[in-house]
Parts: structure tokens; sequence; C-alpha cells
């Protein structure tokens, strides 16, 4: 079975299209959730968070575009890990604090997808290495330790980086203003301005 029948079939409410789903990604769903929240919880959140990513992609297949499996269940897996740490009324490390874009309500949707729009373009503007750090640490999750002996930096590197591109992109998301703010992007990292 390939991912394009097993989608098919798991939009038939197929099990077995589930079971060939979880043997396939659960170790990705597993290793989203523990990075974000195996440090402060119990393995047995880990599992619960990982089976709650699976019942979200079976109830909600006839959405998913075949070639997004992948990318829809590490979305799914950072915010329902996300979602588990304020449900407990525990806090995310601080190195895993990300940009936050509120909502208010519906009205705000266009704006929203304007912001993320921005945000996609400040991030792809960035230069190696900070924008491989970025996408390991908010897209895959990744801890600093883990990136740090990956990409053969320093931690505190690899921090420094994170928090300055994250003052950036909130100071580009806050102002609006872009294309200026982009300009002022180095390729050694560091920001000018």
């Amino acid at each position: 079975m390939d991912e394009k029948n097993a989608l098919r079939a798991l939009k038939k409410k197929d099990e077995a299209a589930l079971a060939w789903f979880i043997d396939r990604y659960a170790a990705y769903v597993n290793t989203i959730v523990y990075n974000i929240i195996g440090r402060i919880m119990t393995a047995s959140d880990v599992e619960e968070v990982a089976s709650d990513v699976f019942l979200v992609f079976w109830s909600n297949a006839d959405k998913v575009k075949p070639d997004k499996i992948k990318a829809y269940l590490g979305g799914v897996a950072r915010n329902k890990a996300k979602d588990k740490t304020r449900e407990l009324g525990q806090d995310l490390p601080l190195e895993d604090d990300v940009i936050g874009i509120s909502s208010v309500g519906p009205e705000h949707t266009f704006e929203l997808r304007e912001q993320a729009e921005m945000l996609e373009k400040a991030i792809r503007s960035m230069q190696h290495p900070d924008r491989e750090i970025f996408l390991r640490h908010y897209y895959y999750c990744h801890p600093v330790a883990q990136i740090a002996e990956e990409m053969k930096i320093n931690a505190s590197t690899v921090k420094t980086r994170l928090r300055r591109g994250r003052q950036k992109l909130k100071e580009i998301l806050s102002e609006g203003g872009f294309d200026d703010e982009i300009k002022n992007l180095r390729y050694d990292g560091q920001y000018t301005g």
C-alpha cells in the first residue's frame, strides 16, 4: 500500500489504513511530542498526545492532501503537545517560547494569514545557519542541545541566534515593515538596525 491509497482507504474509515499510517509515522509524531513535553511530563503523557494526533488524523482525513500528510501530522503533533502543557498548567521551558500570533475572533483570519505569510518570508530570507536553526527548533521541535550537537556549534550560540531571530521576527510582524527589515539581515546571521 502506498500513501495515496492508504489515505483513500482512511477517508473511507478503514482501520487497517490508520494502522498503516501509525506504523509509518508513529516515531516521527512521538519525537515531535517528546521534544515539546518529554522533559516536563511523563511517558504516558507523550503516548496520550501521540494517540490524540492519530485520532485527529482519523477524524479529519478528508481534509488532508496526499502530499501534505507528514506536514499535517507534524503540525497536529506540535499543537496537541502545546495544548497538553496548557491543559496541565505547565509552561514550556524558555527555549521553547515561540512567537505567538494572537487571535480574538474570526474577523482576524485575514490578518493572521497575512502575518503567517510575512513570517514565512522572513524565515526564508534568513541565511544559513539561522534558517536551519529556526526550522530545526520551531518546525521539528529539536531542543537547543540537540541542534548544537548536530550542527557542531555552541549551545549558547544557538540560543543567541534564536533570541535575535525571534526579536527580529517580532519587529517585522509588529511594525509590518517587512521589506525594509529583511534588507537589514546579513549573511553572518547578525542583524543590523
